[in-house]
């Protein structure tokens, strides 16, 4: 069967009445038949589509405030106003100031369980989406994954993976902006391991938190398996929930475990709050610049200073502000225009001595 289609848009370019000419065929399907004089009409009509762009017919206005009337739950942290915690607090405020969405805040003291317990009160108050850390772990996390999905609230992870979690429900708009968390680890204790020139057999401390498990506790694992495929003597230390929450809590601990190995060569702080107290700790165990390497994660203001001094000497930097802004742009664009989760590694440079300078005033308004 062929069938005859008057198309009066072709009409000015043929100079006559142009006829698309379809045809229906059981085995070769559907298709176009067009004469020599209508192919030049089409190409003509696309050329000026084309040459239109961005300011045509089918082109999106920009529109501020976008997300405006998305409701949002968001997990800094904490404590509030802590290190690190504020960095990602700084991204999510910023992104509710740019994009409109109305977000409230939920601080845990680094508490996975309060974390938790954090996460199902967001889910009772069924917001549209819910950006937090994977602390608790696939199976105490997972369940509520499912539970946040089927009410229609959009679930995202920032700092902490959910592995199976995003794998699951990652067309759905669940999504990862952290560090790949046991290469981080890993790539830190081989790079202090290169700079200090480690040896088989010499001591290194890591101070961290692996009994935490989970995405959380595999990143001192890759310390910890750096240094041993370096050959040397690791002594680990976890951080107690005190020290977690407040680093000066660590201080005694500190300066029991160097003065019991005084020839520890490296230190890694596995922890942006412990992180930026390396100052304090390497003064009260009357160390002084230089003489331990100190390696870890996390600008802070602190931090910048210790390195500017002599006393910290490598830190990754995860750039924990990215890792708040781009949860809720991920919710935002899956809720509005339906995009699948976005997974971005936010932990790609390392900052010493030689580069400081450039990141110190960012560090200093808790932007890096």
């Amino acid at each position: 069967m062929v069938n005859s289609v008057p198309n009066p848009r072709l009409n000015g370019a043929t100079g006559e009445l142009a006829m698309a000419r379809f045809t229906n065929h059981p085995e070769k399907g559907r298709f176009f038949m067009v004469s020599r004089k209508t192919k030049i009409a089409l190409i003509a009509t696309l050329g000026a589509t084309v040459a239109m762009g961005v300011t045509g017919a089918f082109a999106a206005d920009p529109k501020a405030k976008w997300c405006e009337g998305v409701k949002i739950a968001a997990f800094p942290g904490g404590p509030q106003g802590g290190v690190f915690a504020n960095n990602v607090y700084n991204g999510f405020r910023q992104a509710e100031l740019d994009l409109g969405p109305t977000v409230t805040y939920y601080f845990s003291d680094w508490d996975p369980n309060k974390m938790l317990t954090q996460i199902k009160q967001a889910i009772a108050t069924k917001v549209d989406g819910i950006a937090t850390y994977g602390f608790g772990g696939e199976d105490a996390t997972g369940p509520l994954v499912d539970q946040a999905f089927k009410q229609g609230t959009i679930f995202t992870s920032l700092n902490t993976s959910l592995l199976k979690s995003q794998e699951k429900y990652s067309a759905s708009g669940f999504g990862y902006v952290g560090a790949p968390n046991y290469k981080a680890g890993f790539a830190l204790g081989s790079e202090a391991a290169k700079r200090a020139g480690l040896k088989s057999g010499e001591k290194v401390f890591v101070w961290g938190l692996k009994g935490q498990g989970g995405d959380r506790g595999q990143r001192t694992v890759g310390v910890i398996d750096a240094f041993e495929k370096a050959g040397a003597k690791v002594i680990y230390q976890e951080i107690d929930s005190a020290t977690n929450a407040d680093p000066n809590a660590g201080t005694a601990t500190f300066v029991g475990v160097m003065k019991k190995d005084s020839d520890i060569k490296i230190v890694v702080t596995d922890h942006g709050g412990l992180t930026s107290n390396v100052s304090v700790y390497a003064k009260a165990a009357s160390l002084k610049p230089g003489q331990v390497l100190f390696a870890g994660f996390d600008m802070s203001p602190n931090t910048a200073k210790a390195i500017e001094d002599g006393y910290q000497n490598l830190v990754i930097d995860q750039q924990p502000f990215l890792q708040g802004y781009i949860p809720i742009l991920n919710i935002c664009l899956t809720k509005k225009f339906g995009f699948s989760g976005l997974d971005i590694n936010t932990a790609g440079a390392f900052v010493d001595k030689s580069n400081v300078a450039a990141v110190a005033p960012l560090a200093a308004v808790e932007i890096r």
